[in-house]
């Protein structure tokens, strides 16, 4: 289904979320075999048995033995909680787009995780069920000009190196997929839009979204050592799966606290968006 280039477990694990997200998976249902999902997406099962292990670890998986298939687990998350990026972070953003005025504030290390959870209020905005009058997003992302933190190659090499040009095409789509899916709302359903992207002179170390001035989400990365395929090279790598990343949410109407953090975050971020003053280029 993709030609030569074979793809990785977060790449299949990322279309799997994306059929339980649409619907197409549905909490109960069976997962096709390790088998049958090899065939489909040409790969070995070792990778899929990688997929299916991320999705459990997002808690979307249950029933996982080795004498049948997983089955689509019941997301009930807990407020009080932490989730998993993947199952926390869309319901927020369903809530947040249901104000008549949206603003969404990211800093992140690509817009991966928001680009695939922003699916589910847009779908939402066409269904009729959410109508704001306009959505702002603000998005910082780390630089192509600076030496990243992670990812990198684990052999350590700096010049030309793979790793920063693959973690450089993904910013890029990724962003430019957020763009398109947003302000085509603007001429399908008359609402104003403005997603713009600015970049930060370092590596963040935690992924923050503010929604609405009412609510903080702060997600600490991991490294991890990993390899990814890149055009005709395996890369080793150490990298951070946003998507794995734990949520903390802090609310302005949970207290005193929450509330203090949720201002703070919102002036620390007001504060370098501001000294960023020019917008990025996203090639």
């Amino acid at each position: 289904m993709n030609g030569s280039r074979k793809l990785s477990p977060q790449e299949i694990a990322d279309i799997l979320r994306d059929r339980i997200r649409a619907g197409d998976l549905r909490a109960g249902d069976r997962l096709p075999t390790q088998a049958e999902l090899a065939d489909e997406f040409c790969v070995e099962r070792g990778t899929v048995r990688q997929a299916l292990r991320a999705l459990q670890d997002d808690g979307l998986l249950s029933n996982v033995s080795k004498g049948s298939p997983p089955r689509i687990a019941e997301v009930t998350p807990t407020p009080d909680e932490p989730q998993p990026t993947m199952v926390g972070l869309a319901p927020r953003l369903v809530d947040a787009f249901g104000a008549q005025r949206v603003r969404i504030d990211v800093v992140c290390h690509t817009a991966e995780t928001l680009m695939l959870a922003i699916g589910d209020p847009v779908r939402r905005i066409h269904d009729g069920t959410l109508r704001p009058e306009s959505v702002d997003v603000r998005i910082l992302v780390p630089s192509r000009e600076i030496t990243l933190a992670f990812p990198v190659s684990v052999d350590g090499s700096a010049e030309d190196d793979p790793v920063h040009q693959r973690w450089l095409d993904m910013r890029n789509a990724q962003a430019h997929v957020l763009r398109h899916n947003l302000q085509s709302l603007r001429s399908s359903h008359g609402i104003d839009v403005n997603v713009t992207f600015r970049a930060l002179p370092f590596t963040p170390p935690v992924k923050l979204y503010l929604l609405n001035g009412q609510e903080a989400l702060i997600g600490y990365y991991v490294l991890t050592r990993r390899e990814e395929p890149y055009e005709s090279q395996t890369l080793e790598m150490y990298d951070a799966l946003g998507s794995a990343s734990l949520l903390f949410s802090f609310l302005t109407r949970s207290g005193q606290r929450d509330a203090a953090f949720v201002e703070e975050s919102q002036k620390w971020f007001d504060g370098l968006w501001e000294t960023i003053t020019t917008d990025l280029t996203l090639s």
